[in-house]
């Protein structure tokens, strides 16, 4: 079968459905992952009191209100209406609209500092959007995001693709290409520089992904992401079985008295507006 050709209306129309679906479950899975890199990606943006913050890609709005524990002034945007719904119920002091990255509603500088915990990646341009950001941002303000290492240095994904490619089809999924990636820092210092920023730094940070069962990294990534999801759902029902099991004996050295600890490891970048 030929590859398919990247199309961005296809991979944002991909990753909004995914989405949508994954909002009810995010935070009780996968944002047990996610949450981990939060105070190390406020640190890298210098996100204090009184910071003009925008969480971008905000989600559920955990990045937004972490910065609000700091006392910093945060607005979150995501272009998934069912996310900024569990937003706005969790935190109804702090401000969420819709928008799409690439075309942010604010002016011109408006914010001291920009986040993004995991959401870059996912753009269908991530230079674009990582642009658009530079403008809304006030010269010298920070912006900073994260994005998973890849699989090989990333134990949770590489546990769940090698149990995908012994026992079910990696190719099964058919999403449409990504246009992030951003799987490693040189990748993630390249975006920042073609998009305008200076002073720009990219570095692994390694945290522990706490799962009660094992068979929770499984169901984290079936129920709190997109494009992994996928792959997951496209299984045979008797491969899912065999990856589930795989993933049950693999998954054992990371266990402790309470519960398992599976390493997980973030490209952290960071970078300046001129």
């Amino acid at each position: 079968m030929a590859p398919m050709s990247f199309d961005p209306q296809a991979v944002r129309a991909f990753e909004h459905r995914g989405w949508e679906r994954a909002a009810a479950r995010y935070e009780a899975t996968f944002a047990r992952a996610t949450a981990e890199f939060l105070a190390p990606l406020l640190d890298a943006a210098a996100v204090g009191a009184g910071s003009r913050v925008l969480d971008l890609a905000c989600g559920p709005g955990l990045a937004a209100a972490a910065a609000a524990r700091r006392a910093a002034l945060p607005v979150g945007v995501d272009f998934c209406a069912a996310m900024l719904a569990r937003a706005r119920a969790a935190h109804r002091a702090i401000r969420f609209e819709e928008a799409d990255a690439e075309a942010l509603p604010f002016a011109e500088g408006s914010f001291d500092a920009i986040v993004s915990n995991f959401g870059v990646h996912h753009f269908p341009d991530p230079v674009r959007a990582l642009g658009e950001a530079r403008r809304v941002l006030r010269p010298g303000g920070r912006i900073a995001f994260t994005s998973w290492a890849a699989p090989p240095e990333n134990l949770a994904w590489k546990l769940l693709f090698d149990a995908v490619a012994a026992h079910g089809d990696p190719a099964a999924a058919q999403a449409p290409p990504a246009g992030g990636g951003l799987r490693r820092p040189e990748e993630a210092r390249a975006a920042l520089l073609a998009a305008g920023f200076v002073q720009v730094a990219a570095q692994p940070v390694e945290r522990r992904w706490r799962l009660d069962a094992a068979g929770d990294l499984l169901a984290g990534f079936q129920q709190g992401t997109v494009r992994t999801a996928a792959l997951i759902a496209a299984q045979t029902p008797a491969a899912l079985a065999a990856i589930a099991a795989a993933i049950a004996a693999n998954i054992t050295p990371y266990r402790g008295p309470e519960g398992y600890a599976v390493p997980i490891v973030a490209i952290l970048a960071c970078g300046v507006k001129p």
